[in-house]
């Protein structure tokens, strides 16, 4: 399973599919923010991070113009996910509460972090066009994630409206009528994981206050525990890994 998922990653990093999206990222890796004018960006399809045997899967949006599109590991390097592995790291499921570049030394404890859409999109906002042509990556990474998988946080709405079919695709029952989005949505997939609805960790939802850290907290943990994983429970009495 691993050289199976690793071969996947690799080639997703080589995917030209999305001509606006080959020419945002691209662009942005040549000119740059100025506060990292000594970086060289990534400027490619961002993969997946964390163990192939991962019961816990987070889904996301999209990798962040300046944050994983230049470091080339999935919420690295931006503030969306200084938010997301501090509380991971609160509850236990990774080593460190922070992640700066792709070797920090971040680990993830049976934890594994992917997107619907691999390439930095304009505005953060990817087409549905796009999100749909970027659909068979994620597929194929449910498939290789499946006999492990127990859990998934999917993080926001845009999110949600590309699992749910993904999930199909990759053989899942989805239930009809399709589950609406919500914050704290819990859906059983037939013979398959639980899903978990998460406002998304974006600047825009975190400085309002519309999703604050104990609120993503106790997602990650109950989300966790559905997933069969030990944490850290908001009083700190289970034990860390390692």
């Amino acid at each position: 399973m691993d050289s199976g998922l690793a071969e996947l990653d690799e080639r997703i990093t080589g995917c030209r599919a999305c001509p606006r999206l080959v020419e945002w990222r691209e662009e942005v890796a040549r000119t740059k923010r100025a506060a990292f004018a000594d970086w060289t960006y990534w400027g490619r399809p961002v993969p997946g991070f964390g163990p192939a045997d991962a019961p816990l899967l987070i889904l996301g949006l999209a990798p962040a113009a300046h944050g994983g599109n230049r470091t080339g590991r999935m919420f690295t390097g931006d503030r969306s996910g200084d938010v997301l592995y501090a509380a991971l790291y609160d509850v236990g499921l990774a080593s460190r509460p922070t992640a700066v570049s792709a070797d920090d030394g971040l680990e993830l404890y049976g934890v594994r972090v992917t997107s619907p859409v691999h390439c930095a999109p304009p505005a953060n906002k990817p087409t549905p066009g796009e999100r749909d042509t970027c659909r068979s990556w994620l597929v194929s990474e449910l498939r290789l994630l499946r006999p492990t998988l127990r859990a998934v946080v999917v993080l926001g709405g845009f999110g949600w409206q590309a699992a749910l079919p993904a999930f199909a695709e990759a053989g899942w029952t989805v239930p009809r009528p399709r589950p609406v989005f919500g914050h704290g949505t819990r859906v059983a997939l037939d013979g398959g994981p639980d899903l978990f609805g998460c406002f998304h960790v974006s600047q825009r939802n975190t400085f309002t206050g519309r999703l604050t850290p104990e609120m993503l907290r106790d997602v990650l943990r109950t989300a966790g525990r559905a997933a069969g994983l030990p944490v850290v429970d908001e009083g700190g009495g289970t034990q860390r890994h390692r």
